[in-house]
């Protein structure tokens, strides 16, 4: 029979375990290794089909979530940014910054329908349920354009009147009839009315962040969760008022945020994953950082599996007159991390 020495030991030795585990919820579980020509951008995942499409500048891929597979391709665009699924339509839809238009597409055949247009640097793109549309940041264009989700395409070949946002937009979230977008040159949030498509507010993300680009949000708890680059900051945001709840430290180069299930996580293009939490009195922490490849800085989340899918390659040695590393040919892959 153990001693109580041992007992106990034993019992110190399984809640430290249990303490790590908890700390560390998440965790790199595998890599698909795709290969194929193109960058990346935001990549989607639709939890209810299994399926993951990632943007590679002229064509849009069709992964399987659970291996990463090609199930198709989508050819015929200029410069790719992102993709929006609507499955009550059996429609998708990617924006194309160079050719500043939207390709809609058939989730069942993967068959292009039509393209609508949009304007210059069409990137971000979400779905409101709320008001059945398709909201558009286009970054050139300093617009926000709104596309109805069922639209005519044998009649209808633009989108709406274009929301005049007076800054440059990336990454944007919907709720409830609202939009929230990201000035990335003016360090705010544009607070969006879809229906009457007019800004009706603005939220400054100074001083605490800077150059905010990535969003995620937090529907229940109406928070926004914000990746800023200078300074290098998560930013949690009310969807109330705009009052800035929290800023984290996170790594260099942050370019998507996602929200899963009371996590908030950062990637960055420096190879980490931030990970905050709040604790029981509602204050955010960083609670873990995970160690990604360089350049897995966006990141598509299943919400029903808290599996997220970080696009990235293998990267060449820069030069001194590189901003940044290109990557080496035929090397693209996406990095699986789960809870």
């Amino acid at each position: 029979m153990p001693s109580l020495k041992t007992v106990l030991m034993l019992a110190l030795s399984l809640a430290s375990f249990a303490r790590a585990q908890s700390s560390d919820p998440y965790k790199v579980a595998q890599t698909f290794k795709i290969g194929g020509v193109g960058g990346w951008d935001y990549l989607t995942v639709d939890s209810q089909a299994k399926r993951l499409y990632v943007p590679r500048s002229t064509h849009t891929m069709i992964l399987d979530e659970e291996n990463g597979r090609t199930i198709a391709d989508i050819p015929g665009q200029q410069r790719n940014h992102g993709v929006a699924i609507v499955p009550d339509l059996n429609r998708g839809f990617i924006t194309d910054g160079k050719a500043g238009d939207v390709t809609v597409f058939d989730t069942n055949t993967f068959k292009v329908l039509g393209k609508v247009k949009a304007a210059d640097d069409a990137d971000g793109i979400v779905y409101d349920p709320t008001t059945k549309n398709l909201v558009i940041s286009c970054g050139d264009a300093a617009q926000l354009m709104v596309l109805p989700a069922d639209i005519d395409l044998s009649s209808v070949k633009a989108a709406g009147t274009p929301i005049d946002l007076g800054g440059k937009p990336e990454s944007l979230a919907a709720d409830g009839g609202k939009a929230f977008v990201n000035l990335e040159d003016k360090d705010q949030v544009a607070v969006v009315d879809i229906k009457a498509a007019k800004v009706i507010d603005r939220w400054s993300v100074a001083p605490a962040g800077g150059a905010p680009v990535g969003m995620a949000i937090d529907r229940a708890k109406h928070q926004l969760f914000i990746g800023c680059r200078k300074p290098q900051k998560l930013i949690v945001m009310s969807t109330e008022d705009g009052k800035v709840i929290a800023d984290l430290p996170i790594g260099a180069g942050v370019d998507a945020t996602q929200f899963d299930d009371g996590y908030a996580l950062a990637s960055c293009r420096d190879g980490t994953l931030a990970v905050a939490h709040a604790d029981a009195d509602g204050k955010f922490q960083i609670v873990q950082t995970v160690k990604t490849p360089p350049g897995a800085r966006t990141m598509g989340l299943d919400p029903a599996t808290h599996a997220l899918y970080l696009p990235t390659a293998q990267m060449m040695p820069t030069t001194s007159s590189q901003a940044r590393p290109s990557p080496k040919p035929d090397s693209f892959m996406v990095v699986v991390v789960k809870r």
